[in-house]
């Protein structure tokens, strides 16, 4: 019996867009998509969400690009202007949820140093009962020990939840982990969903 949901952060909840904060300090487009394709890429970036301290993965990118340093050193401390604002309607969403009294949690591959000015900057997490941060925990979707640890910590048997990502293969390995999976394309798809189990009113 479905009583829970679960949500992503990045994409789901939150607009995360790396190439609109890059793009007010590289004017010129192309130079842009090189950075972003050749620099600070996702491959990068996902060493965060995995654990590893901003110091040691900037001072490695810099030693291999030392003209990019000052855009480098950037991305730490400015993350939070990497978030552009929530998703159109997510946060009604969200509270429609915890005003019919349906347990909220979170599952977010996420930097542990970035995560605490982020958290702090968006009360709409207040909602939650629990979140779990991929940096903290050093595991990341679609890592299946992530989802049996938010089982486990979480209070929920298997089936009890369903887990909300944009990302096909975090819902497949989801899906495959315990929950029932949603890959979110737009509030509205969600909404259809989450009425028709029973979650909304």
């Amino acid at each position: 019996m479905l009583r829970a949901v679960v949500f992503d952060v990045g994409n789901v909840l939150v607009d995360w867009n790396v190439r609109a904060f890059y793009a007010r300090h590289i004017a010129d487009p192309a130079r842009l998509d090189w950075f972003l394709a050749e620099v600070v890429t996702p491959a990068w970036h996902f060493q965060h969400d995995a654990g590893r301290p901003f110091a040691e993965t900037s001072a490695e990118l810099i030693a291999r690009f030392p003209a990019e340093a000052d855009l480098i050193r950037l991305f730490g401390p400015r993350f939070n202007e990497t978030i552009t604002g929530p998703i159109a309607g997510m946060p009604e969403l969200v509270g429609a949820l915890a005003a019919a009294g349906v347990p909220i949690f979170g599952i977010t591959n996420f930097s542990h140093e970035f995560w605490p000015p982020f958290r702090a900057a968006w009360p709409l997490f207040d909602q939650f009962a629990d979140i779990i941060v991929s940096g903290e925990e050093r595991l990341t979707k679609p890592d299946p020990a992530i989802y049996h640890l938010a089982l486990r910590r979480f209070g929920l048997a298997p089936g009890e939840a369903i887990f909300i990502d944009d990302r096909a293969d975090n819902v497949a390995a989801a899906a495959a982990n315990g929950f029932v999976g949603h890959q979110f394309r737009d509030v509205a798809t969600l909404a259809g969903e989450l009425r028709a189990l029973g979650l909304l009113p």
